[in-house]
């Protein structure tokens, strides 16, 4: 490998420099604004170079067209997926469309030769405040959504981080609702510890995998002698969480004849064992949790109304994730630093292509199914980008195979524009905000896509 560099110290930058032969010049003159510079001479040694240094910048030159659409859209999934890339060309290949259009695509900013070292100067010092103003705002943000340990910065998220901690300030009864996969566990847990409760037990019950004949003792305990096996006193669920929370988890798998033995607790805050005759006092809070229409499933009568608004007090709505597409790259980059520690291979990170399927995919296991997928591929993924198949997600083409993988990126691009212009009824300054660009990003896929942003159709 032809790499030439400069001593290292705490104080200065690196950046990578994809070149056909060495720069002694330009390393030179870079070393002088107290910048390491790496020399690479293909796409696997700039890859090299990026998993051992902490390199904020790419250059590159561009000879000519062919060039251009070949590497340039290789740089974000084969180097690094956030890193700013700035294209050295010739004023001749600025006649070229296509290699126009890459580079608007793919680079940061371009230069043209003979270089005019001082504009490259100013280039180089924006990408590299850019990169480093991205990685701030991702920390700020991560950090912020990590509160609770409900991962995410959209609206909705932070909604639900409010009522958590608004519902903590009380005692009343919480019914959490939200399709399989959404988190309801851990917003039960976020409640407790958050609550004056928060020292005491939170015990959790899946009244879905309990056998119905189980039931009524695993809740209620009972005596020595009570029945063929019992050979000693156990206490219930309901008894263990005294002083504390008892989580009440698929709530709408309860029996009829055990609803209407939990709603005599939640009334008299006594307990009886099975084949005893005391009755414990109780001081607890009950969390109940469903991903079942209870609403309906009272109106069908499988479900008591006088439980169900015994229980319904607080309500705490849990998004899908497909309603909340912002989250998704956050809580993957979430999942790839909390699981890191099993990957086998050298990964780094997500694939621009994997990022794209992502926020393309319904996630119908919601956060759970996110979770699998990022931890299988971190163990799986052979190469330092993790991508689409690594995370079983297929192309991210949802009409039609592409012809390329610019026509799949373009295709990726209007669907997601779409998808959240469609989320957000048309309002673009939303949408942008949700899509993490800026307003003028988004009206130029809006116009490059001849995308009515009030339908979000093709015209």
């Amino acid at each position: 490998m032809n790499v030439e560099k400069k001593a290292h110290s705490n104080c200065r930058r690196s950046l990578v420099y994809i070149a056909a032969k060495s720069q002694p010049e330009m390393v030179r003159r870079l070393d002088e604004l107290g910048w390491n510079t790496f020399i690479a001479e293909n796409l696997r040694q700039a890859n090299d170079i990026c998993c051992n240094q902490n390199i904020s910048v790419g250059l590159i030159e561009i000879s000519d067209p062919e060039m251009a659409a070949k590497f340039l859209p290789q740089l974000v999934d084969v180097v690094e997926s956030d890193l700013n890339w700035i294209a050295l060309i010739s004023p001749l290949q600025l006649q070229y469309s296509e290699t126009l259009h890459t580079i608007s695509q793919f680079c940061y900013d371009f230069v043209t030769t003979p270089i005019p070292f001082d504009r490259l100067a100013v280039t180089i010092g924006r990408a590299h405040g850019m990169r480093m103003l991205v990685k701030k705002k991702n920390e700020i943000d991560y950090a912020a959504s990590a509160q609770f340990g409900i991962i995410g910065s959209s609206n909705a998220i932070k909604t639900v981080r409010h009522n958590i901690a608004t519902f903590a300030a009380s005692d009343a009864p919480v019914l959490i609702v939200g399709e399989t996969g959404t988190g309801k566990e851990l917003a039960a847990s976020a409640i407790h510890a958050l609550s004056r409760r928060g020292k005491s037990p939170l015990v959790a019950v899946n009244c879905g995998a309990l056998q119905a004949s189980l039931i009524q003792s695993e809740l209620f305990g009972y005596e020595k002698g009570a029945f063929t096996g019992a050979d000693r006193r156990v206490i219930g669920k309901l008894e263990a969480a005294n002083t504390g929370t008892i989580f009440l988890d698929e709530i709408g798998e309860l029996p009829s004849e055990q609803q209407v033995n939990l709603l005599r607790v939640l009334q008299e805050h006594r307990v009886q064992r099975v084949g005893g005759h005391a009755e414990v006092k109780l001081d607890l809070r009950v969390i109940a949790a469903t991903n079942a229409d209870l609403e309906q499933a009272v109106q069908d009568g499988r479900f008591r109304e006088d439980l169900y608004y015994r229980l319904n007090v607080l309500l705490l709505s849990l998004p899908p994730l497909r309603d909340r597409i912002e989250d998704i790259e956050i809580l993957a980059h979430y999942t790839f630093k909390t699981y890191f520690h099993e990957r086998i291979k050298n990964v780094r990170d997500f694939s621009q292509d994997a990022l794209t399927a992502m926020r393309l995919h319904t996630w119908p296991g919601n956060v759970r199914e996110l979770i699998n997928r990022v931890r299988r591929a971190l163990i799986t993924c052979g190469r330092p980008l993790i991508g689409v198949d690594d995370l079983g997600l297929g192309s991210p083409i949802v009409n039609g195979a592409a012809r390329s993988l610019n026509d799949a990126r373009s295709r990726a691009e209007y669907e997601l524009a779409c998808q959240i212009l469609r989320q957000t009824g048309g309002n673009v300054s939303e949408a942008a905000r949700r899509l993490n660009v800026t307003r003028a990003t988004l009206y130029r896929l809006i116009r490059k896509y001849d995308i009515n942003p009030g339908a979000a159709v093709l015209h």
